[in-house]
């Protein structure tokens, strides 16, 4: 009984994860099935479920939205990325699908009243008009552009699903790609395209991250995907998670904190870290 209540506890420590990607309006057949197939790769790689083609239309969206999320707490993480065109016309953002478009004001509506922690990835032109709307302390929020003013396509969304299949995107070596890392490794690539292509960027992606939450993990592999089957390992993982969006957090509040008082909790906090990454490691 005892050893069943602790399971229990473990598991729901542990933290759910859904992911939601939307493939939206390509305008031409080329971006079209662009668009599709990458949805439907990223939601393969993530384990989570893809919209795209007639399919992906706004209240498909939100519906979809509210079945994956809206019985998440807050120990979960819920993962939405949009894939497409998207527009700016100096007021506000909109992503572009089948039927009347969806608004940043929208988006943010139906993701407000979530309780889990949120990664959204606006992988479309003109998506950095939206990062101050969806700006919220329980959200990362990723832009394949700085501002709305770049409304030229993206090639960001290519890199960021390639980040969900390529090891090296995962720099700290911890066998888990996690939201910036797949962002760091998608500006990377964005960057030496147009260097190899000796042509003027036209997209520079930007994040706004107010509560650490871009150190959610996206994808696992190798040693930290198998520990997902042992209970005892997954409220590892969890607790790891947690630490490293603690640390993050932390940095970011550097400035306002007596240098004594940073350096004693961060040290604590890599002390917690280094522990909990041996025992994934047994």
């Amino acid at each position: 009984m005892r050893l069943a209540l602790a399971l229990l506890i473990w598991l729901s420590a542990c933290g759910a994860e859904r992911v939601l990607v939307v493939g939206g309006l390509g305008g031409e057949p080329d971006y079209e099935q662009r668009f599709q197939n990458l949805a439907r790769e990223a939601a393969k790689l993530t384990g989570g479920e893809a919209l795209a083609g007639p399919q992906a239309e706004k209240n498909a969206i939100r519906a979809a939205i509210v079945r994956l999320a809206s019985d998440l707490g807050e120990e979960d993480t819920f993962t939405l990325v949009l894939i497409g065109h998207g527009t700016w016309d100096g007021l506000a953002y909109k992503f572009n699908v089948p039927g009347p478009d969806v608004s940043a004001e929208e988006l943010r509506a139906w993701l407000d009243p979530i309780r889990a922690k949120q990664v959204v990835v606006l992988a479309t032109s003109a998506s950095g008009a939206a990062l101050k709307p969806l700006a919220h302390p329980r959200r990362a929020v990723f832009a394949a552009t700085r501002s709305g003013m770049e409304k030229n396509a993206v090639v960001f969304p290519r890199y960021w699903v390639e980040a969900l299949r390529d090891p090296s995107a995962d720099t700290d070596k911890n066998e888990t790609v996690s939201a910036v890392e797949a962002f760091r490794y998608a500006v990377r690539k964005t960057a030496a395209f147009y260097e190899a292509q000796k042509r003027l960027a036209t997209e520079h992606a930007a994040m706004e991250d107010a509560g650490g939450v871009a150190r959610a993990a996206i994808v696992r592999f190798g040693a930290a995907q198998a520990a997902l089957e042992n209970p005892a390992k997954k409220v590892l993982l969890a607790q790891r998670e947690k630490l490293e969006i603690e640390i993050e957090k932390l940095k970011r509040e550097k400035a306002a904190l007596a240098p004594e008082d940073y350096r004693k909790r961060l040290q604590a906090l890599l002390l917690a870290l280094a522990n909990v990454q041996e025992e994934i490691e047994r």
